[in-house]
């Protein structure tokens, strides 16, 4: 055997060795099986070390293997090296350079979750949906998210293009943006909206949004509301846990909040509130859209099943797939999908999303000037008002009756305003419900 055969042997060693408890868990057959094609793989990484045009090292090959293997699994399943490895562990920090895009696979093409409020993808009017198709000019076809992430991340200050394909109305867009460091406000324009019904966006679920939120309900309790309007819409998610912790506030100790199934029993689970004391029990309607992903979907699935909540909007993204985070030896690790979220009432999220009980379609509020003639080719103007977001101080999260223009804006929403609707709805039937008592006649005078 020669020295490239002894390394290469060698360094199959080193992985059989790494992974004997994934081994102890399979049957014989499952084994048996394994090893022989172990000796096929073995035999091709071989034949490309001796024989291939360019020297490689089996480093680079073992690498490309993992990547190979892993992006045959699901668009979320990868292989991540020891500089990709350190840089997952900054995702859930809310700072870090980008353009502000929660970006996945979906049918084999590279979507948009969701652009990030207040950041350059959501300035230049990139929505939900919209597929990447070239990044500086290089197609995207076969892209891994990783691959994706390198090339829109990068120093502040400098540009990136990328060409979208917008598949509503059939356009190929071209954006140039400047790149910045994006940081995210979790919980936003918390405000009474009228009739004491609150309002909050919830942006994402990172580190400190359960506390965030916490202080946004607690600051419209004291200003009078009695009713809430959660706006989950282009939420792409974040935490599992900051996402629990935010449901719970919700619901009443024991009711279920998600489950997981995976192949193994060690991987079903069972989520269970354990709000005790603190229960937020305000009627309820929760926003969402194309846009909401993940965290957002299982707070919407956990409180419609639970009839805690309507669910007001257009259906969710569809994204439930659990993928845990697993370090491999030498510093690199996986990024392994190894289960799938289901609502209380036993429904997948995973491609199905979250239908929302009351379907509302956005309706963009363009203002129509005498004489203009509507123009639906017109991308500018169609897609000038696509949603509508805050400026508000990241510091400040109550609402400020001076602020009129954010304030004037939402109540312009139609989602917005038919959320507002049901809430009054609501309160019109429990008082049908819940008739007041009738004082009994005096008894007549003997």
């Amino acid at each position: 055997m020669n020295k490239k055969w002894r390394i290469v042997g060698f360094t199959f060693l080193v992985l059989l060795a790494a992974v004997p408890l994934a081994l102890s868990q399979m049957d014989r057959k499952t084994k048996d099986d394994l090893y022989s094609q172990i000796e096929l793989f073995s035999y091709a990484l071989t034949t490309i070390q001796a024989d291939y045009v360019e020297e490689k090292t089996p480093n680079e090959l073992i690498y490309g293997s993992l990547r190979g293997m892993l992006a045959s699994l699901d668009p979320h399943s990868q292989f991540l090296d020891p500089e990709e490895y350190k840089e997952l562990k900054t995702e859930t920090q809310g700072k870090f350079g980008g353009l502000g895009i929660e970006i996945s696979i979906r049918d084999g093409l590279l979507t948009i979750v969701s652009p990030i409020d207040d950041t350059p993808a959501w300035k230049a009017g990139l929505k939900s949906g919209d597929r990447i198709v070239k990044i500086e000019g290089e197609l995207t076809k076969d892209i891994t998210l990783n691959d994706a992430v390198k090339k829109l991340r990068g120093k502040p200050g400098t540009d990136v293009q990328i060409t979208i394909l917008r598949e509503e109305t059939f356009e190929i867009l071209e954006f140039t943006m400047t790149r910045e460091i994006i940081q995210i406000q979790d919980v936003k324009n918390t405000q009474i909206l009228e009739d004491n019904i609150g309002y909050i966006r919830l942006a994402e679920f990172r580190e400190d949004s359960a506390k965030e939120f916490r202080k946004a309900l607690d600051d419209l309790n004291q200003q009078g509301s009695n009713a809430l309007i959660l706006d989950l819409r282009n939420n792409p998610g974040g935490l599992l846990t900051v996402a629990i912790n935010i449901t719970e506030e919700f619901l009443k100790e024991g009711e279920i909040i998600v489950s997981t199934k995976g192949r193994r029993r060690a991987q079903n689970t069972i989520t269970y509130s354990h709000n005790a004391s603190h229960l937020i029990d305000w009627p309820m309607v929760i926003l969402i859209n194309e846009g909401s992903a993940s965290g957002s979907e299982i707070l919407a699935g956990a409180l419609q099943d639970n009839k805690r909540a309507i669910i007001l909007g257009t259906k969710s993204f569809g994204k439930g797939s659990v993928q845990s985070v697993i370090p491999l030896p030498d510093g690199s690790g996986l990024r392994l999908t190894t289960s799938k979220y289901f609502t209380p009432s036993g429904k997948s999220i995973h491609g199905e999303g979250i239908h929302p009980d009351i379907e509302v379609k956005y309706q963009p509020p363009v203002e129509k000037k005498e004489g203009e003639v509507d123009d639906k080719k017109n991308i500018d103007k169609i897609f000038q008002n696509v949603e509508v977001h805050d400026a508000e101080d990241p510091d400040q999260t109550k609402f400020s009756q001076k602020d009129t223009e954010t304030h004037e804006r939402l109540l312009a929403d139609n989602q917005v305003r038919s959320a507002i609707s049901v809430l009054k709805g609501i309160r019109v039937y429990q008082k049908l419900e819940s008739p007041a008592p009738v004082t009994p006649a005096e008894a007549p005078a003997k």
